[in-house]
């Protein structure tokens, strides 16, 4: 008499472990992937939304100082453009940005030029002038990257900059045109 021999072994075959781990594998290279991008994102997003709430702050600044110039800026008064110059700078507005400045060749190679820093128009924030200006938990830094406006009295118009920038973009008017 032959004994039936039953094989009851239960079990995952190799085969069924590879395309299990295989499969795995492809799920967690998408979500790494999507997890990326969409931290890239949120940079960007960030990095916008903090120079445009920068830009509201100084445009409030330049549209004073211009105020300041009176209708006809090219015949105004010593006195008239000294105010108007108070008006950019201060505790909570910034330090203009001089020719020795060891900021100044990190500028020039983002796009501003040389005679918006010799005219003056050219203001570096701290994180300190961020938090004066109601701007919070936003660093201003050599390792979180400057931010920096450029202002233009006649025009009365204020361009944002970030040192550190985004994919080769620094100003708020090159970041604004990102689409990721």
């Amino acid at each position: 008499m032959k004994k039936n021999i039953e094989n009851n072994q239960k079990g995952i075959t190799l085969i069924a472990l590879t395309i299990t781990i295989i499969l795995l594998f492809i799920l967690s290279s998408i979500a790494v992937y999507t997890g990326k991008d969409t931290i890239k994102r949120a940079k960007l997003e960030e990095l916008k939304t903090n120079m445009l709430l920068i830009q509201t702050q100084a445009r409030e600044f330049v549209e004073n100082a211009s105020f300041d110039l009176g209708i006809d800026p090219e015949n105004a008064t010593d006195e008239m453009k000294t105010k108007a110059q108070s008006e950019l700078s201060g505790t909570d507005k910034g330090t203009m940005i001089e020719k020795n400045d060891s900021l100044v060749d990190d500028l020039l190679k983002i796009g501003i030029s040389q005679s918006d820093i010799d005219n003056g128009n050219v203001y570096k924030l701290t994180t300190e002038n961020l938090t004066n200006m109601g701007i919070k938990d936003v660093e201003s830094n050599d390792e979180e990257g400057w931010y920096v406006i450029v202002y233009n009295i006649n025009d009365t118009t204020a361009e944002i900059y970030n040192t550190m920038g985004f994919n080769g973009s620094y100003s708020l008017t090159d970041i604004e045109q990102i689409e990721l």
